[in-house]
């Protein structure tokens, strides 16, 4: 687990007319300040990445879909500077990953279905906050390859 990564599971409330997907709220003990909400979508197989914010702290759920999320530790005075982390969720498995400054991320559409990502970031959107790396690029040690095991 990379430092200060988290991972809450979040509740799906169910009935006859459809469902409410919770995400954040600010009373929440892991709320930290909000900045801006956006949704993303990609498509099957789409990589979208890589990303390294600098100030802001981002929380991803994925309400639509599922995605291979990967984070990578950009932080030389983090513990687990270096470290790589994958994550399967979405759908099949609906939580809040915090992400932290300095945590490079980027996710690639696994399935059939159109991905929808939320992201609940504590400031709002500057160009100049955010380092774009290549997606298939050598800045991450990783590759989007399915792994048969």
């Amino acid at each position: 687990m990379i430092e200060g990564v988290k991972l809450i599971p979040l509740r799906k409330i169910a009935d006859e007319r459809g469902k409410i997907m919770h995400m954040l709220r600010c009373d929440a003990p892991h709320f930290e300040q909000f900045g801006e909400i956006y949704f993303s979508t990609a498509y099957p197989g789409v990589i979208k990445g890589w990303h390294e914010h600098t100030q802001q702290v981002q929380f991803y759920a994925v309400i639509q879909g599922m995605i291979k999320l990967v984070l990578y530790d950009n932080r030389e005075e983090s513990p687990t500077y270096k470290e790589l982390m994958e994550l399967f969720t979405g759908e099949d498995n609906y939580q809040l990953i915090r992400i932290p400054t300095g945590v490079i991320n980027g996710y690639k559409v696994v399935g059939t279905k159109e991905a929808m990502v939320a992201n609940c970031a504590t400031l709002p959107h500057q160009p100049d906050e955010m380092l774009r790396y290549e997606p298939l690029g050598d800045e991450v040690p990783y590759k989007w390859d399915i792994v048969f095991k």
